[in-house]
């Protein structure tokens, strides 16, 4: 019991210990619209390193650099899109959260689309299976629907015997 109080605490202790580590950031802006656009810059920009968040939610030392230079590219007066070509430049179009509809990014823009007609063409096809098990024609001879026919009777004359 002894050892599991002990193992518990040091979890709990080197748990403490990782959230310490959060970083905040403060940013002095001149207005609060430059503040605002940095705000919607960093969430529309994405951390390469984590890939699945964006520059405002990631605390990697790369997402670190990214926000310091989206910061000082809104302080020299730059354009959001000037600071979005910048970065696509830079990192390509992965780091856009809704990149450009182009060759390159075709699959990632049809490719859901192409699933979903797959997925329905299958359900389709197995709902048209079933409906024909149900009506009746599972695909057997004349010779093998007579047999199981003549099963069936038998199975059932057994059944009455018994009752």
């Amino acid at each position: 019991m002894r050892l599991f109080i002990f193992l518990f605490l040091s979890l709990f202790l080197a748990m403490q210990l990782n959230f310490s580590h959060a970083r905040v950031e403060y940013r002095q802006f001149e207005k609060a619209e430059l503040e605002e656009r940095y705000n919607v810059m960093i969430d529309e920009l994405r951390c390469l390193v984590c890939q699945n968040q964006n520059l405002k939610d990631s605390n990697s030392d790369l997402a670190k650099d990214m926000r310091d230079k989206v910061f000082e590219m809104i302080s020299d007066g730059k354009t959001n899109k000037e600071i979005s070509d910048f970065m696509v430049a830079r990192y390509g179009d992965f780091v856009l959260y809704k990149p450009p509809f182009k060759a390159s990014t075709l699959m990632l823009w049809l490719g859901p689309l192409l699933f979903l007609i797959i997925a329905l063409v299958v359900v389709i096809k197995i709902i048209k299976q079933r409906s024909l098990v149900s009506d009746g024609d599972i695909g057997l001879s004349e010779e093998e629907h007579q047999r199981a026919q003549k099963l069936l009777a038998s199975t059932l004359s057994d059944k009455d015997k018994t009752q």
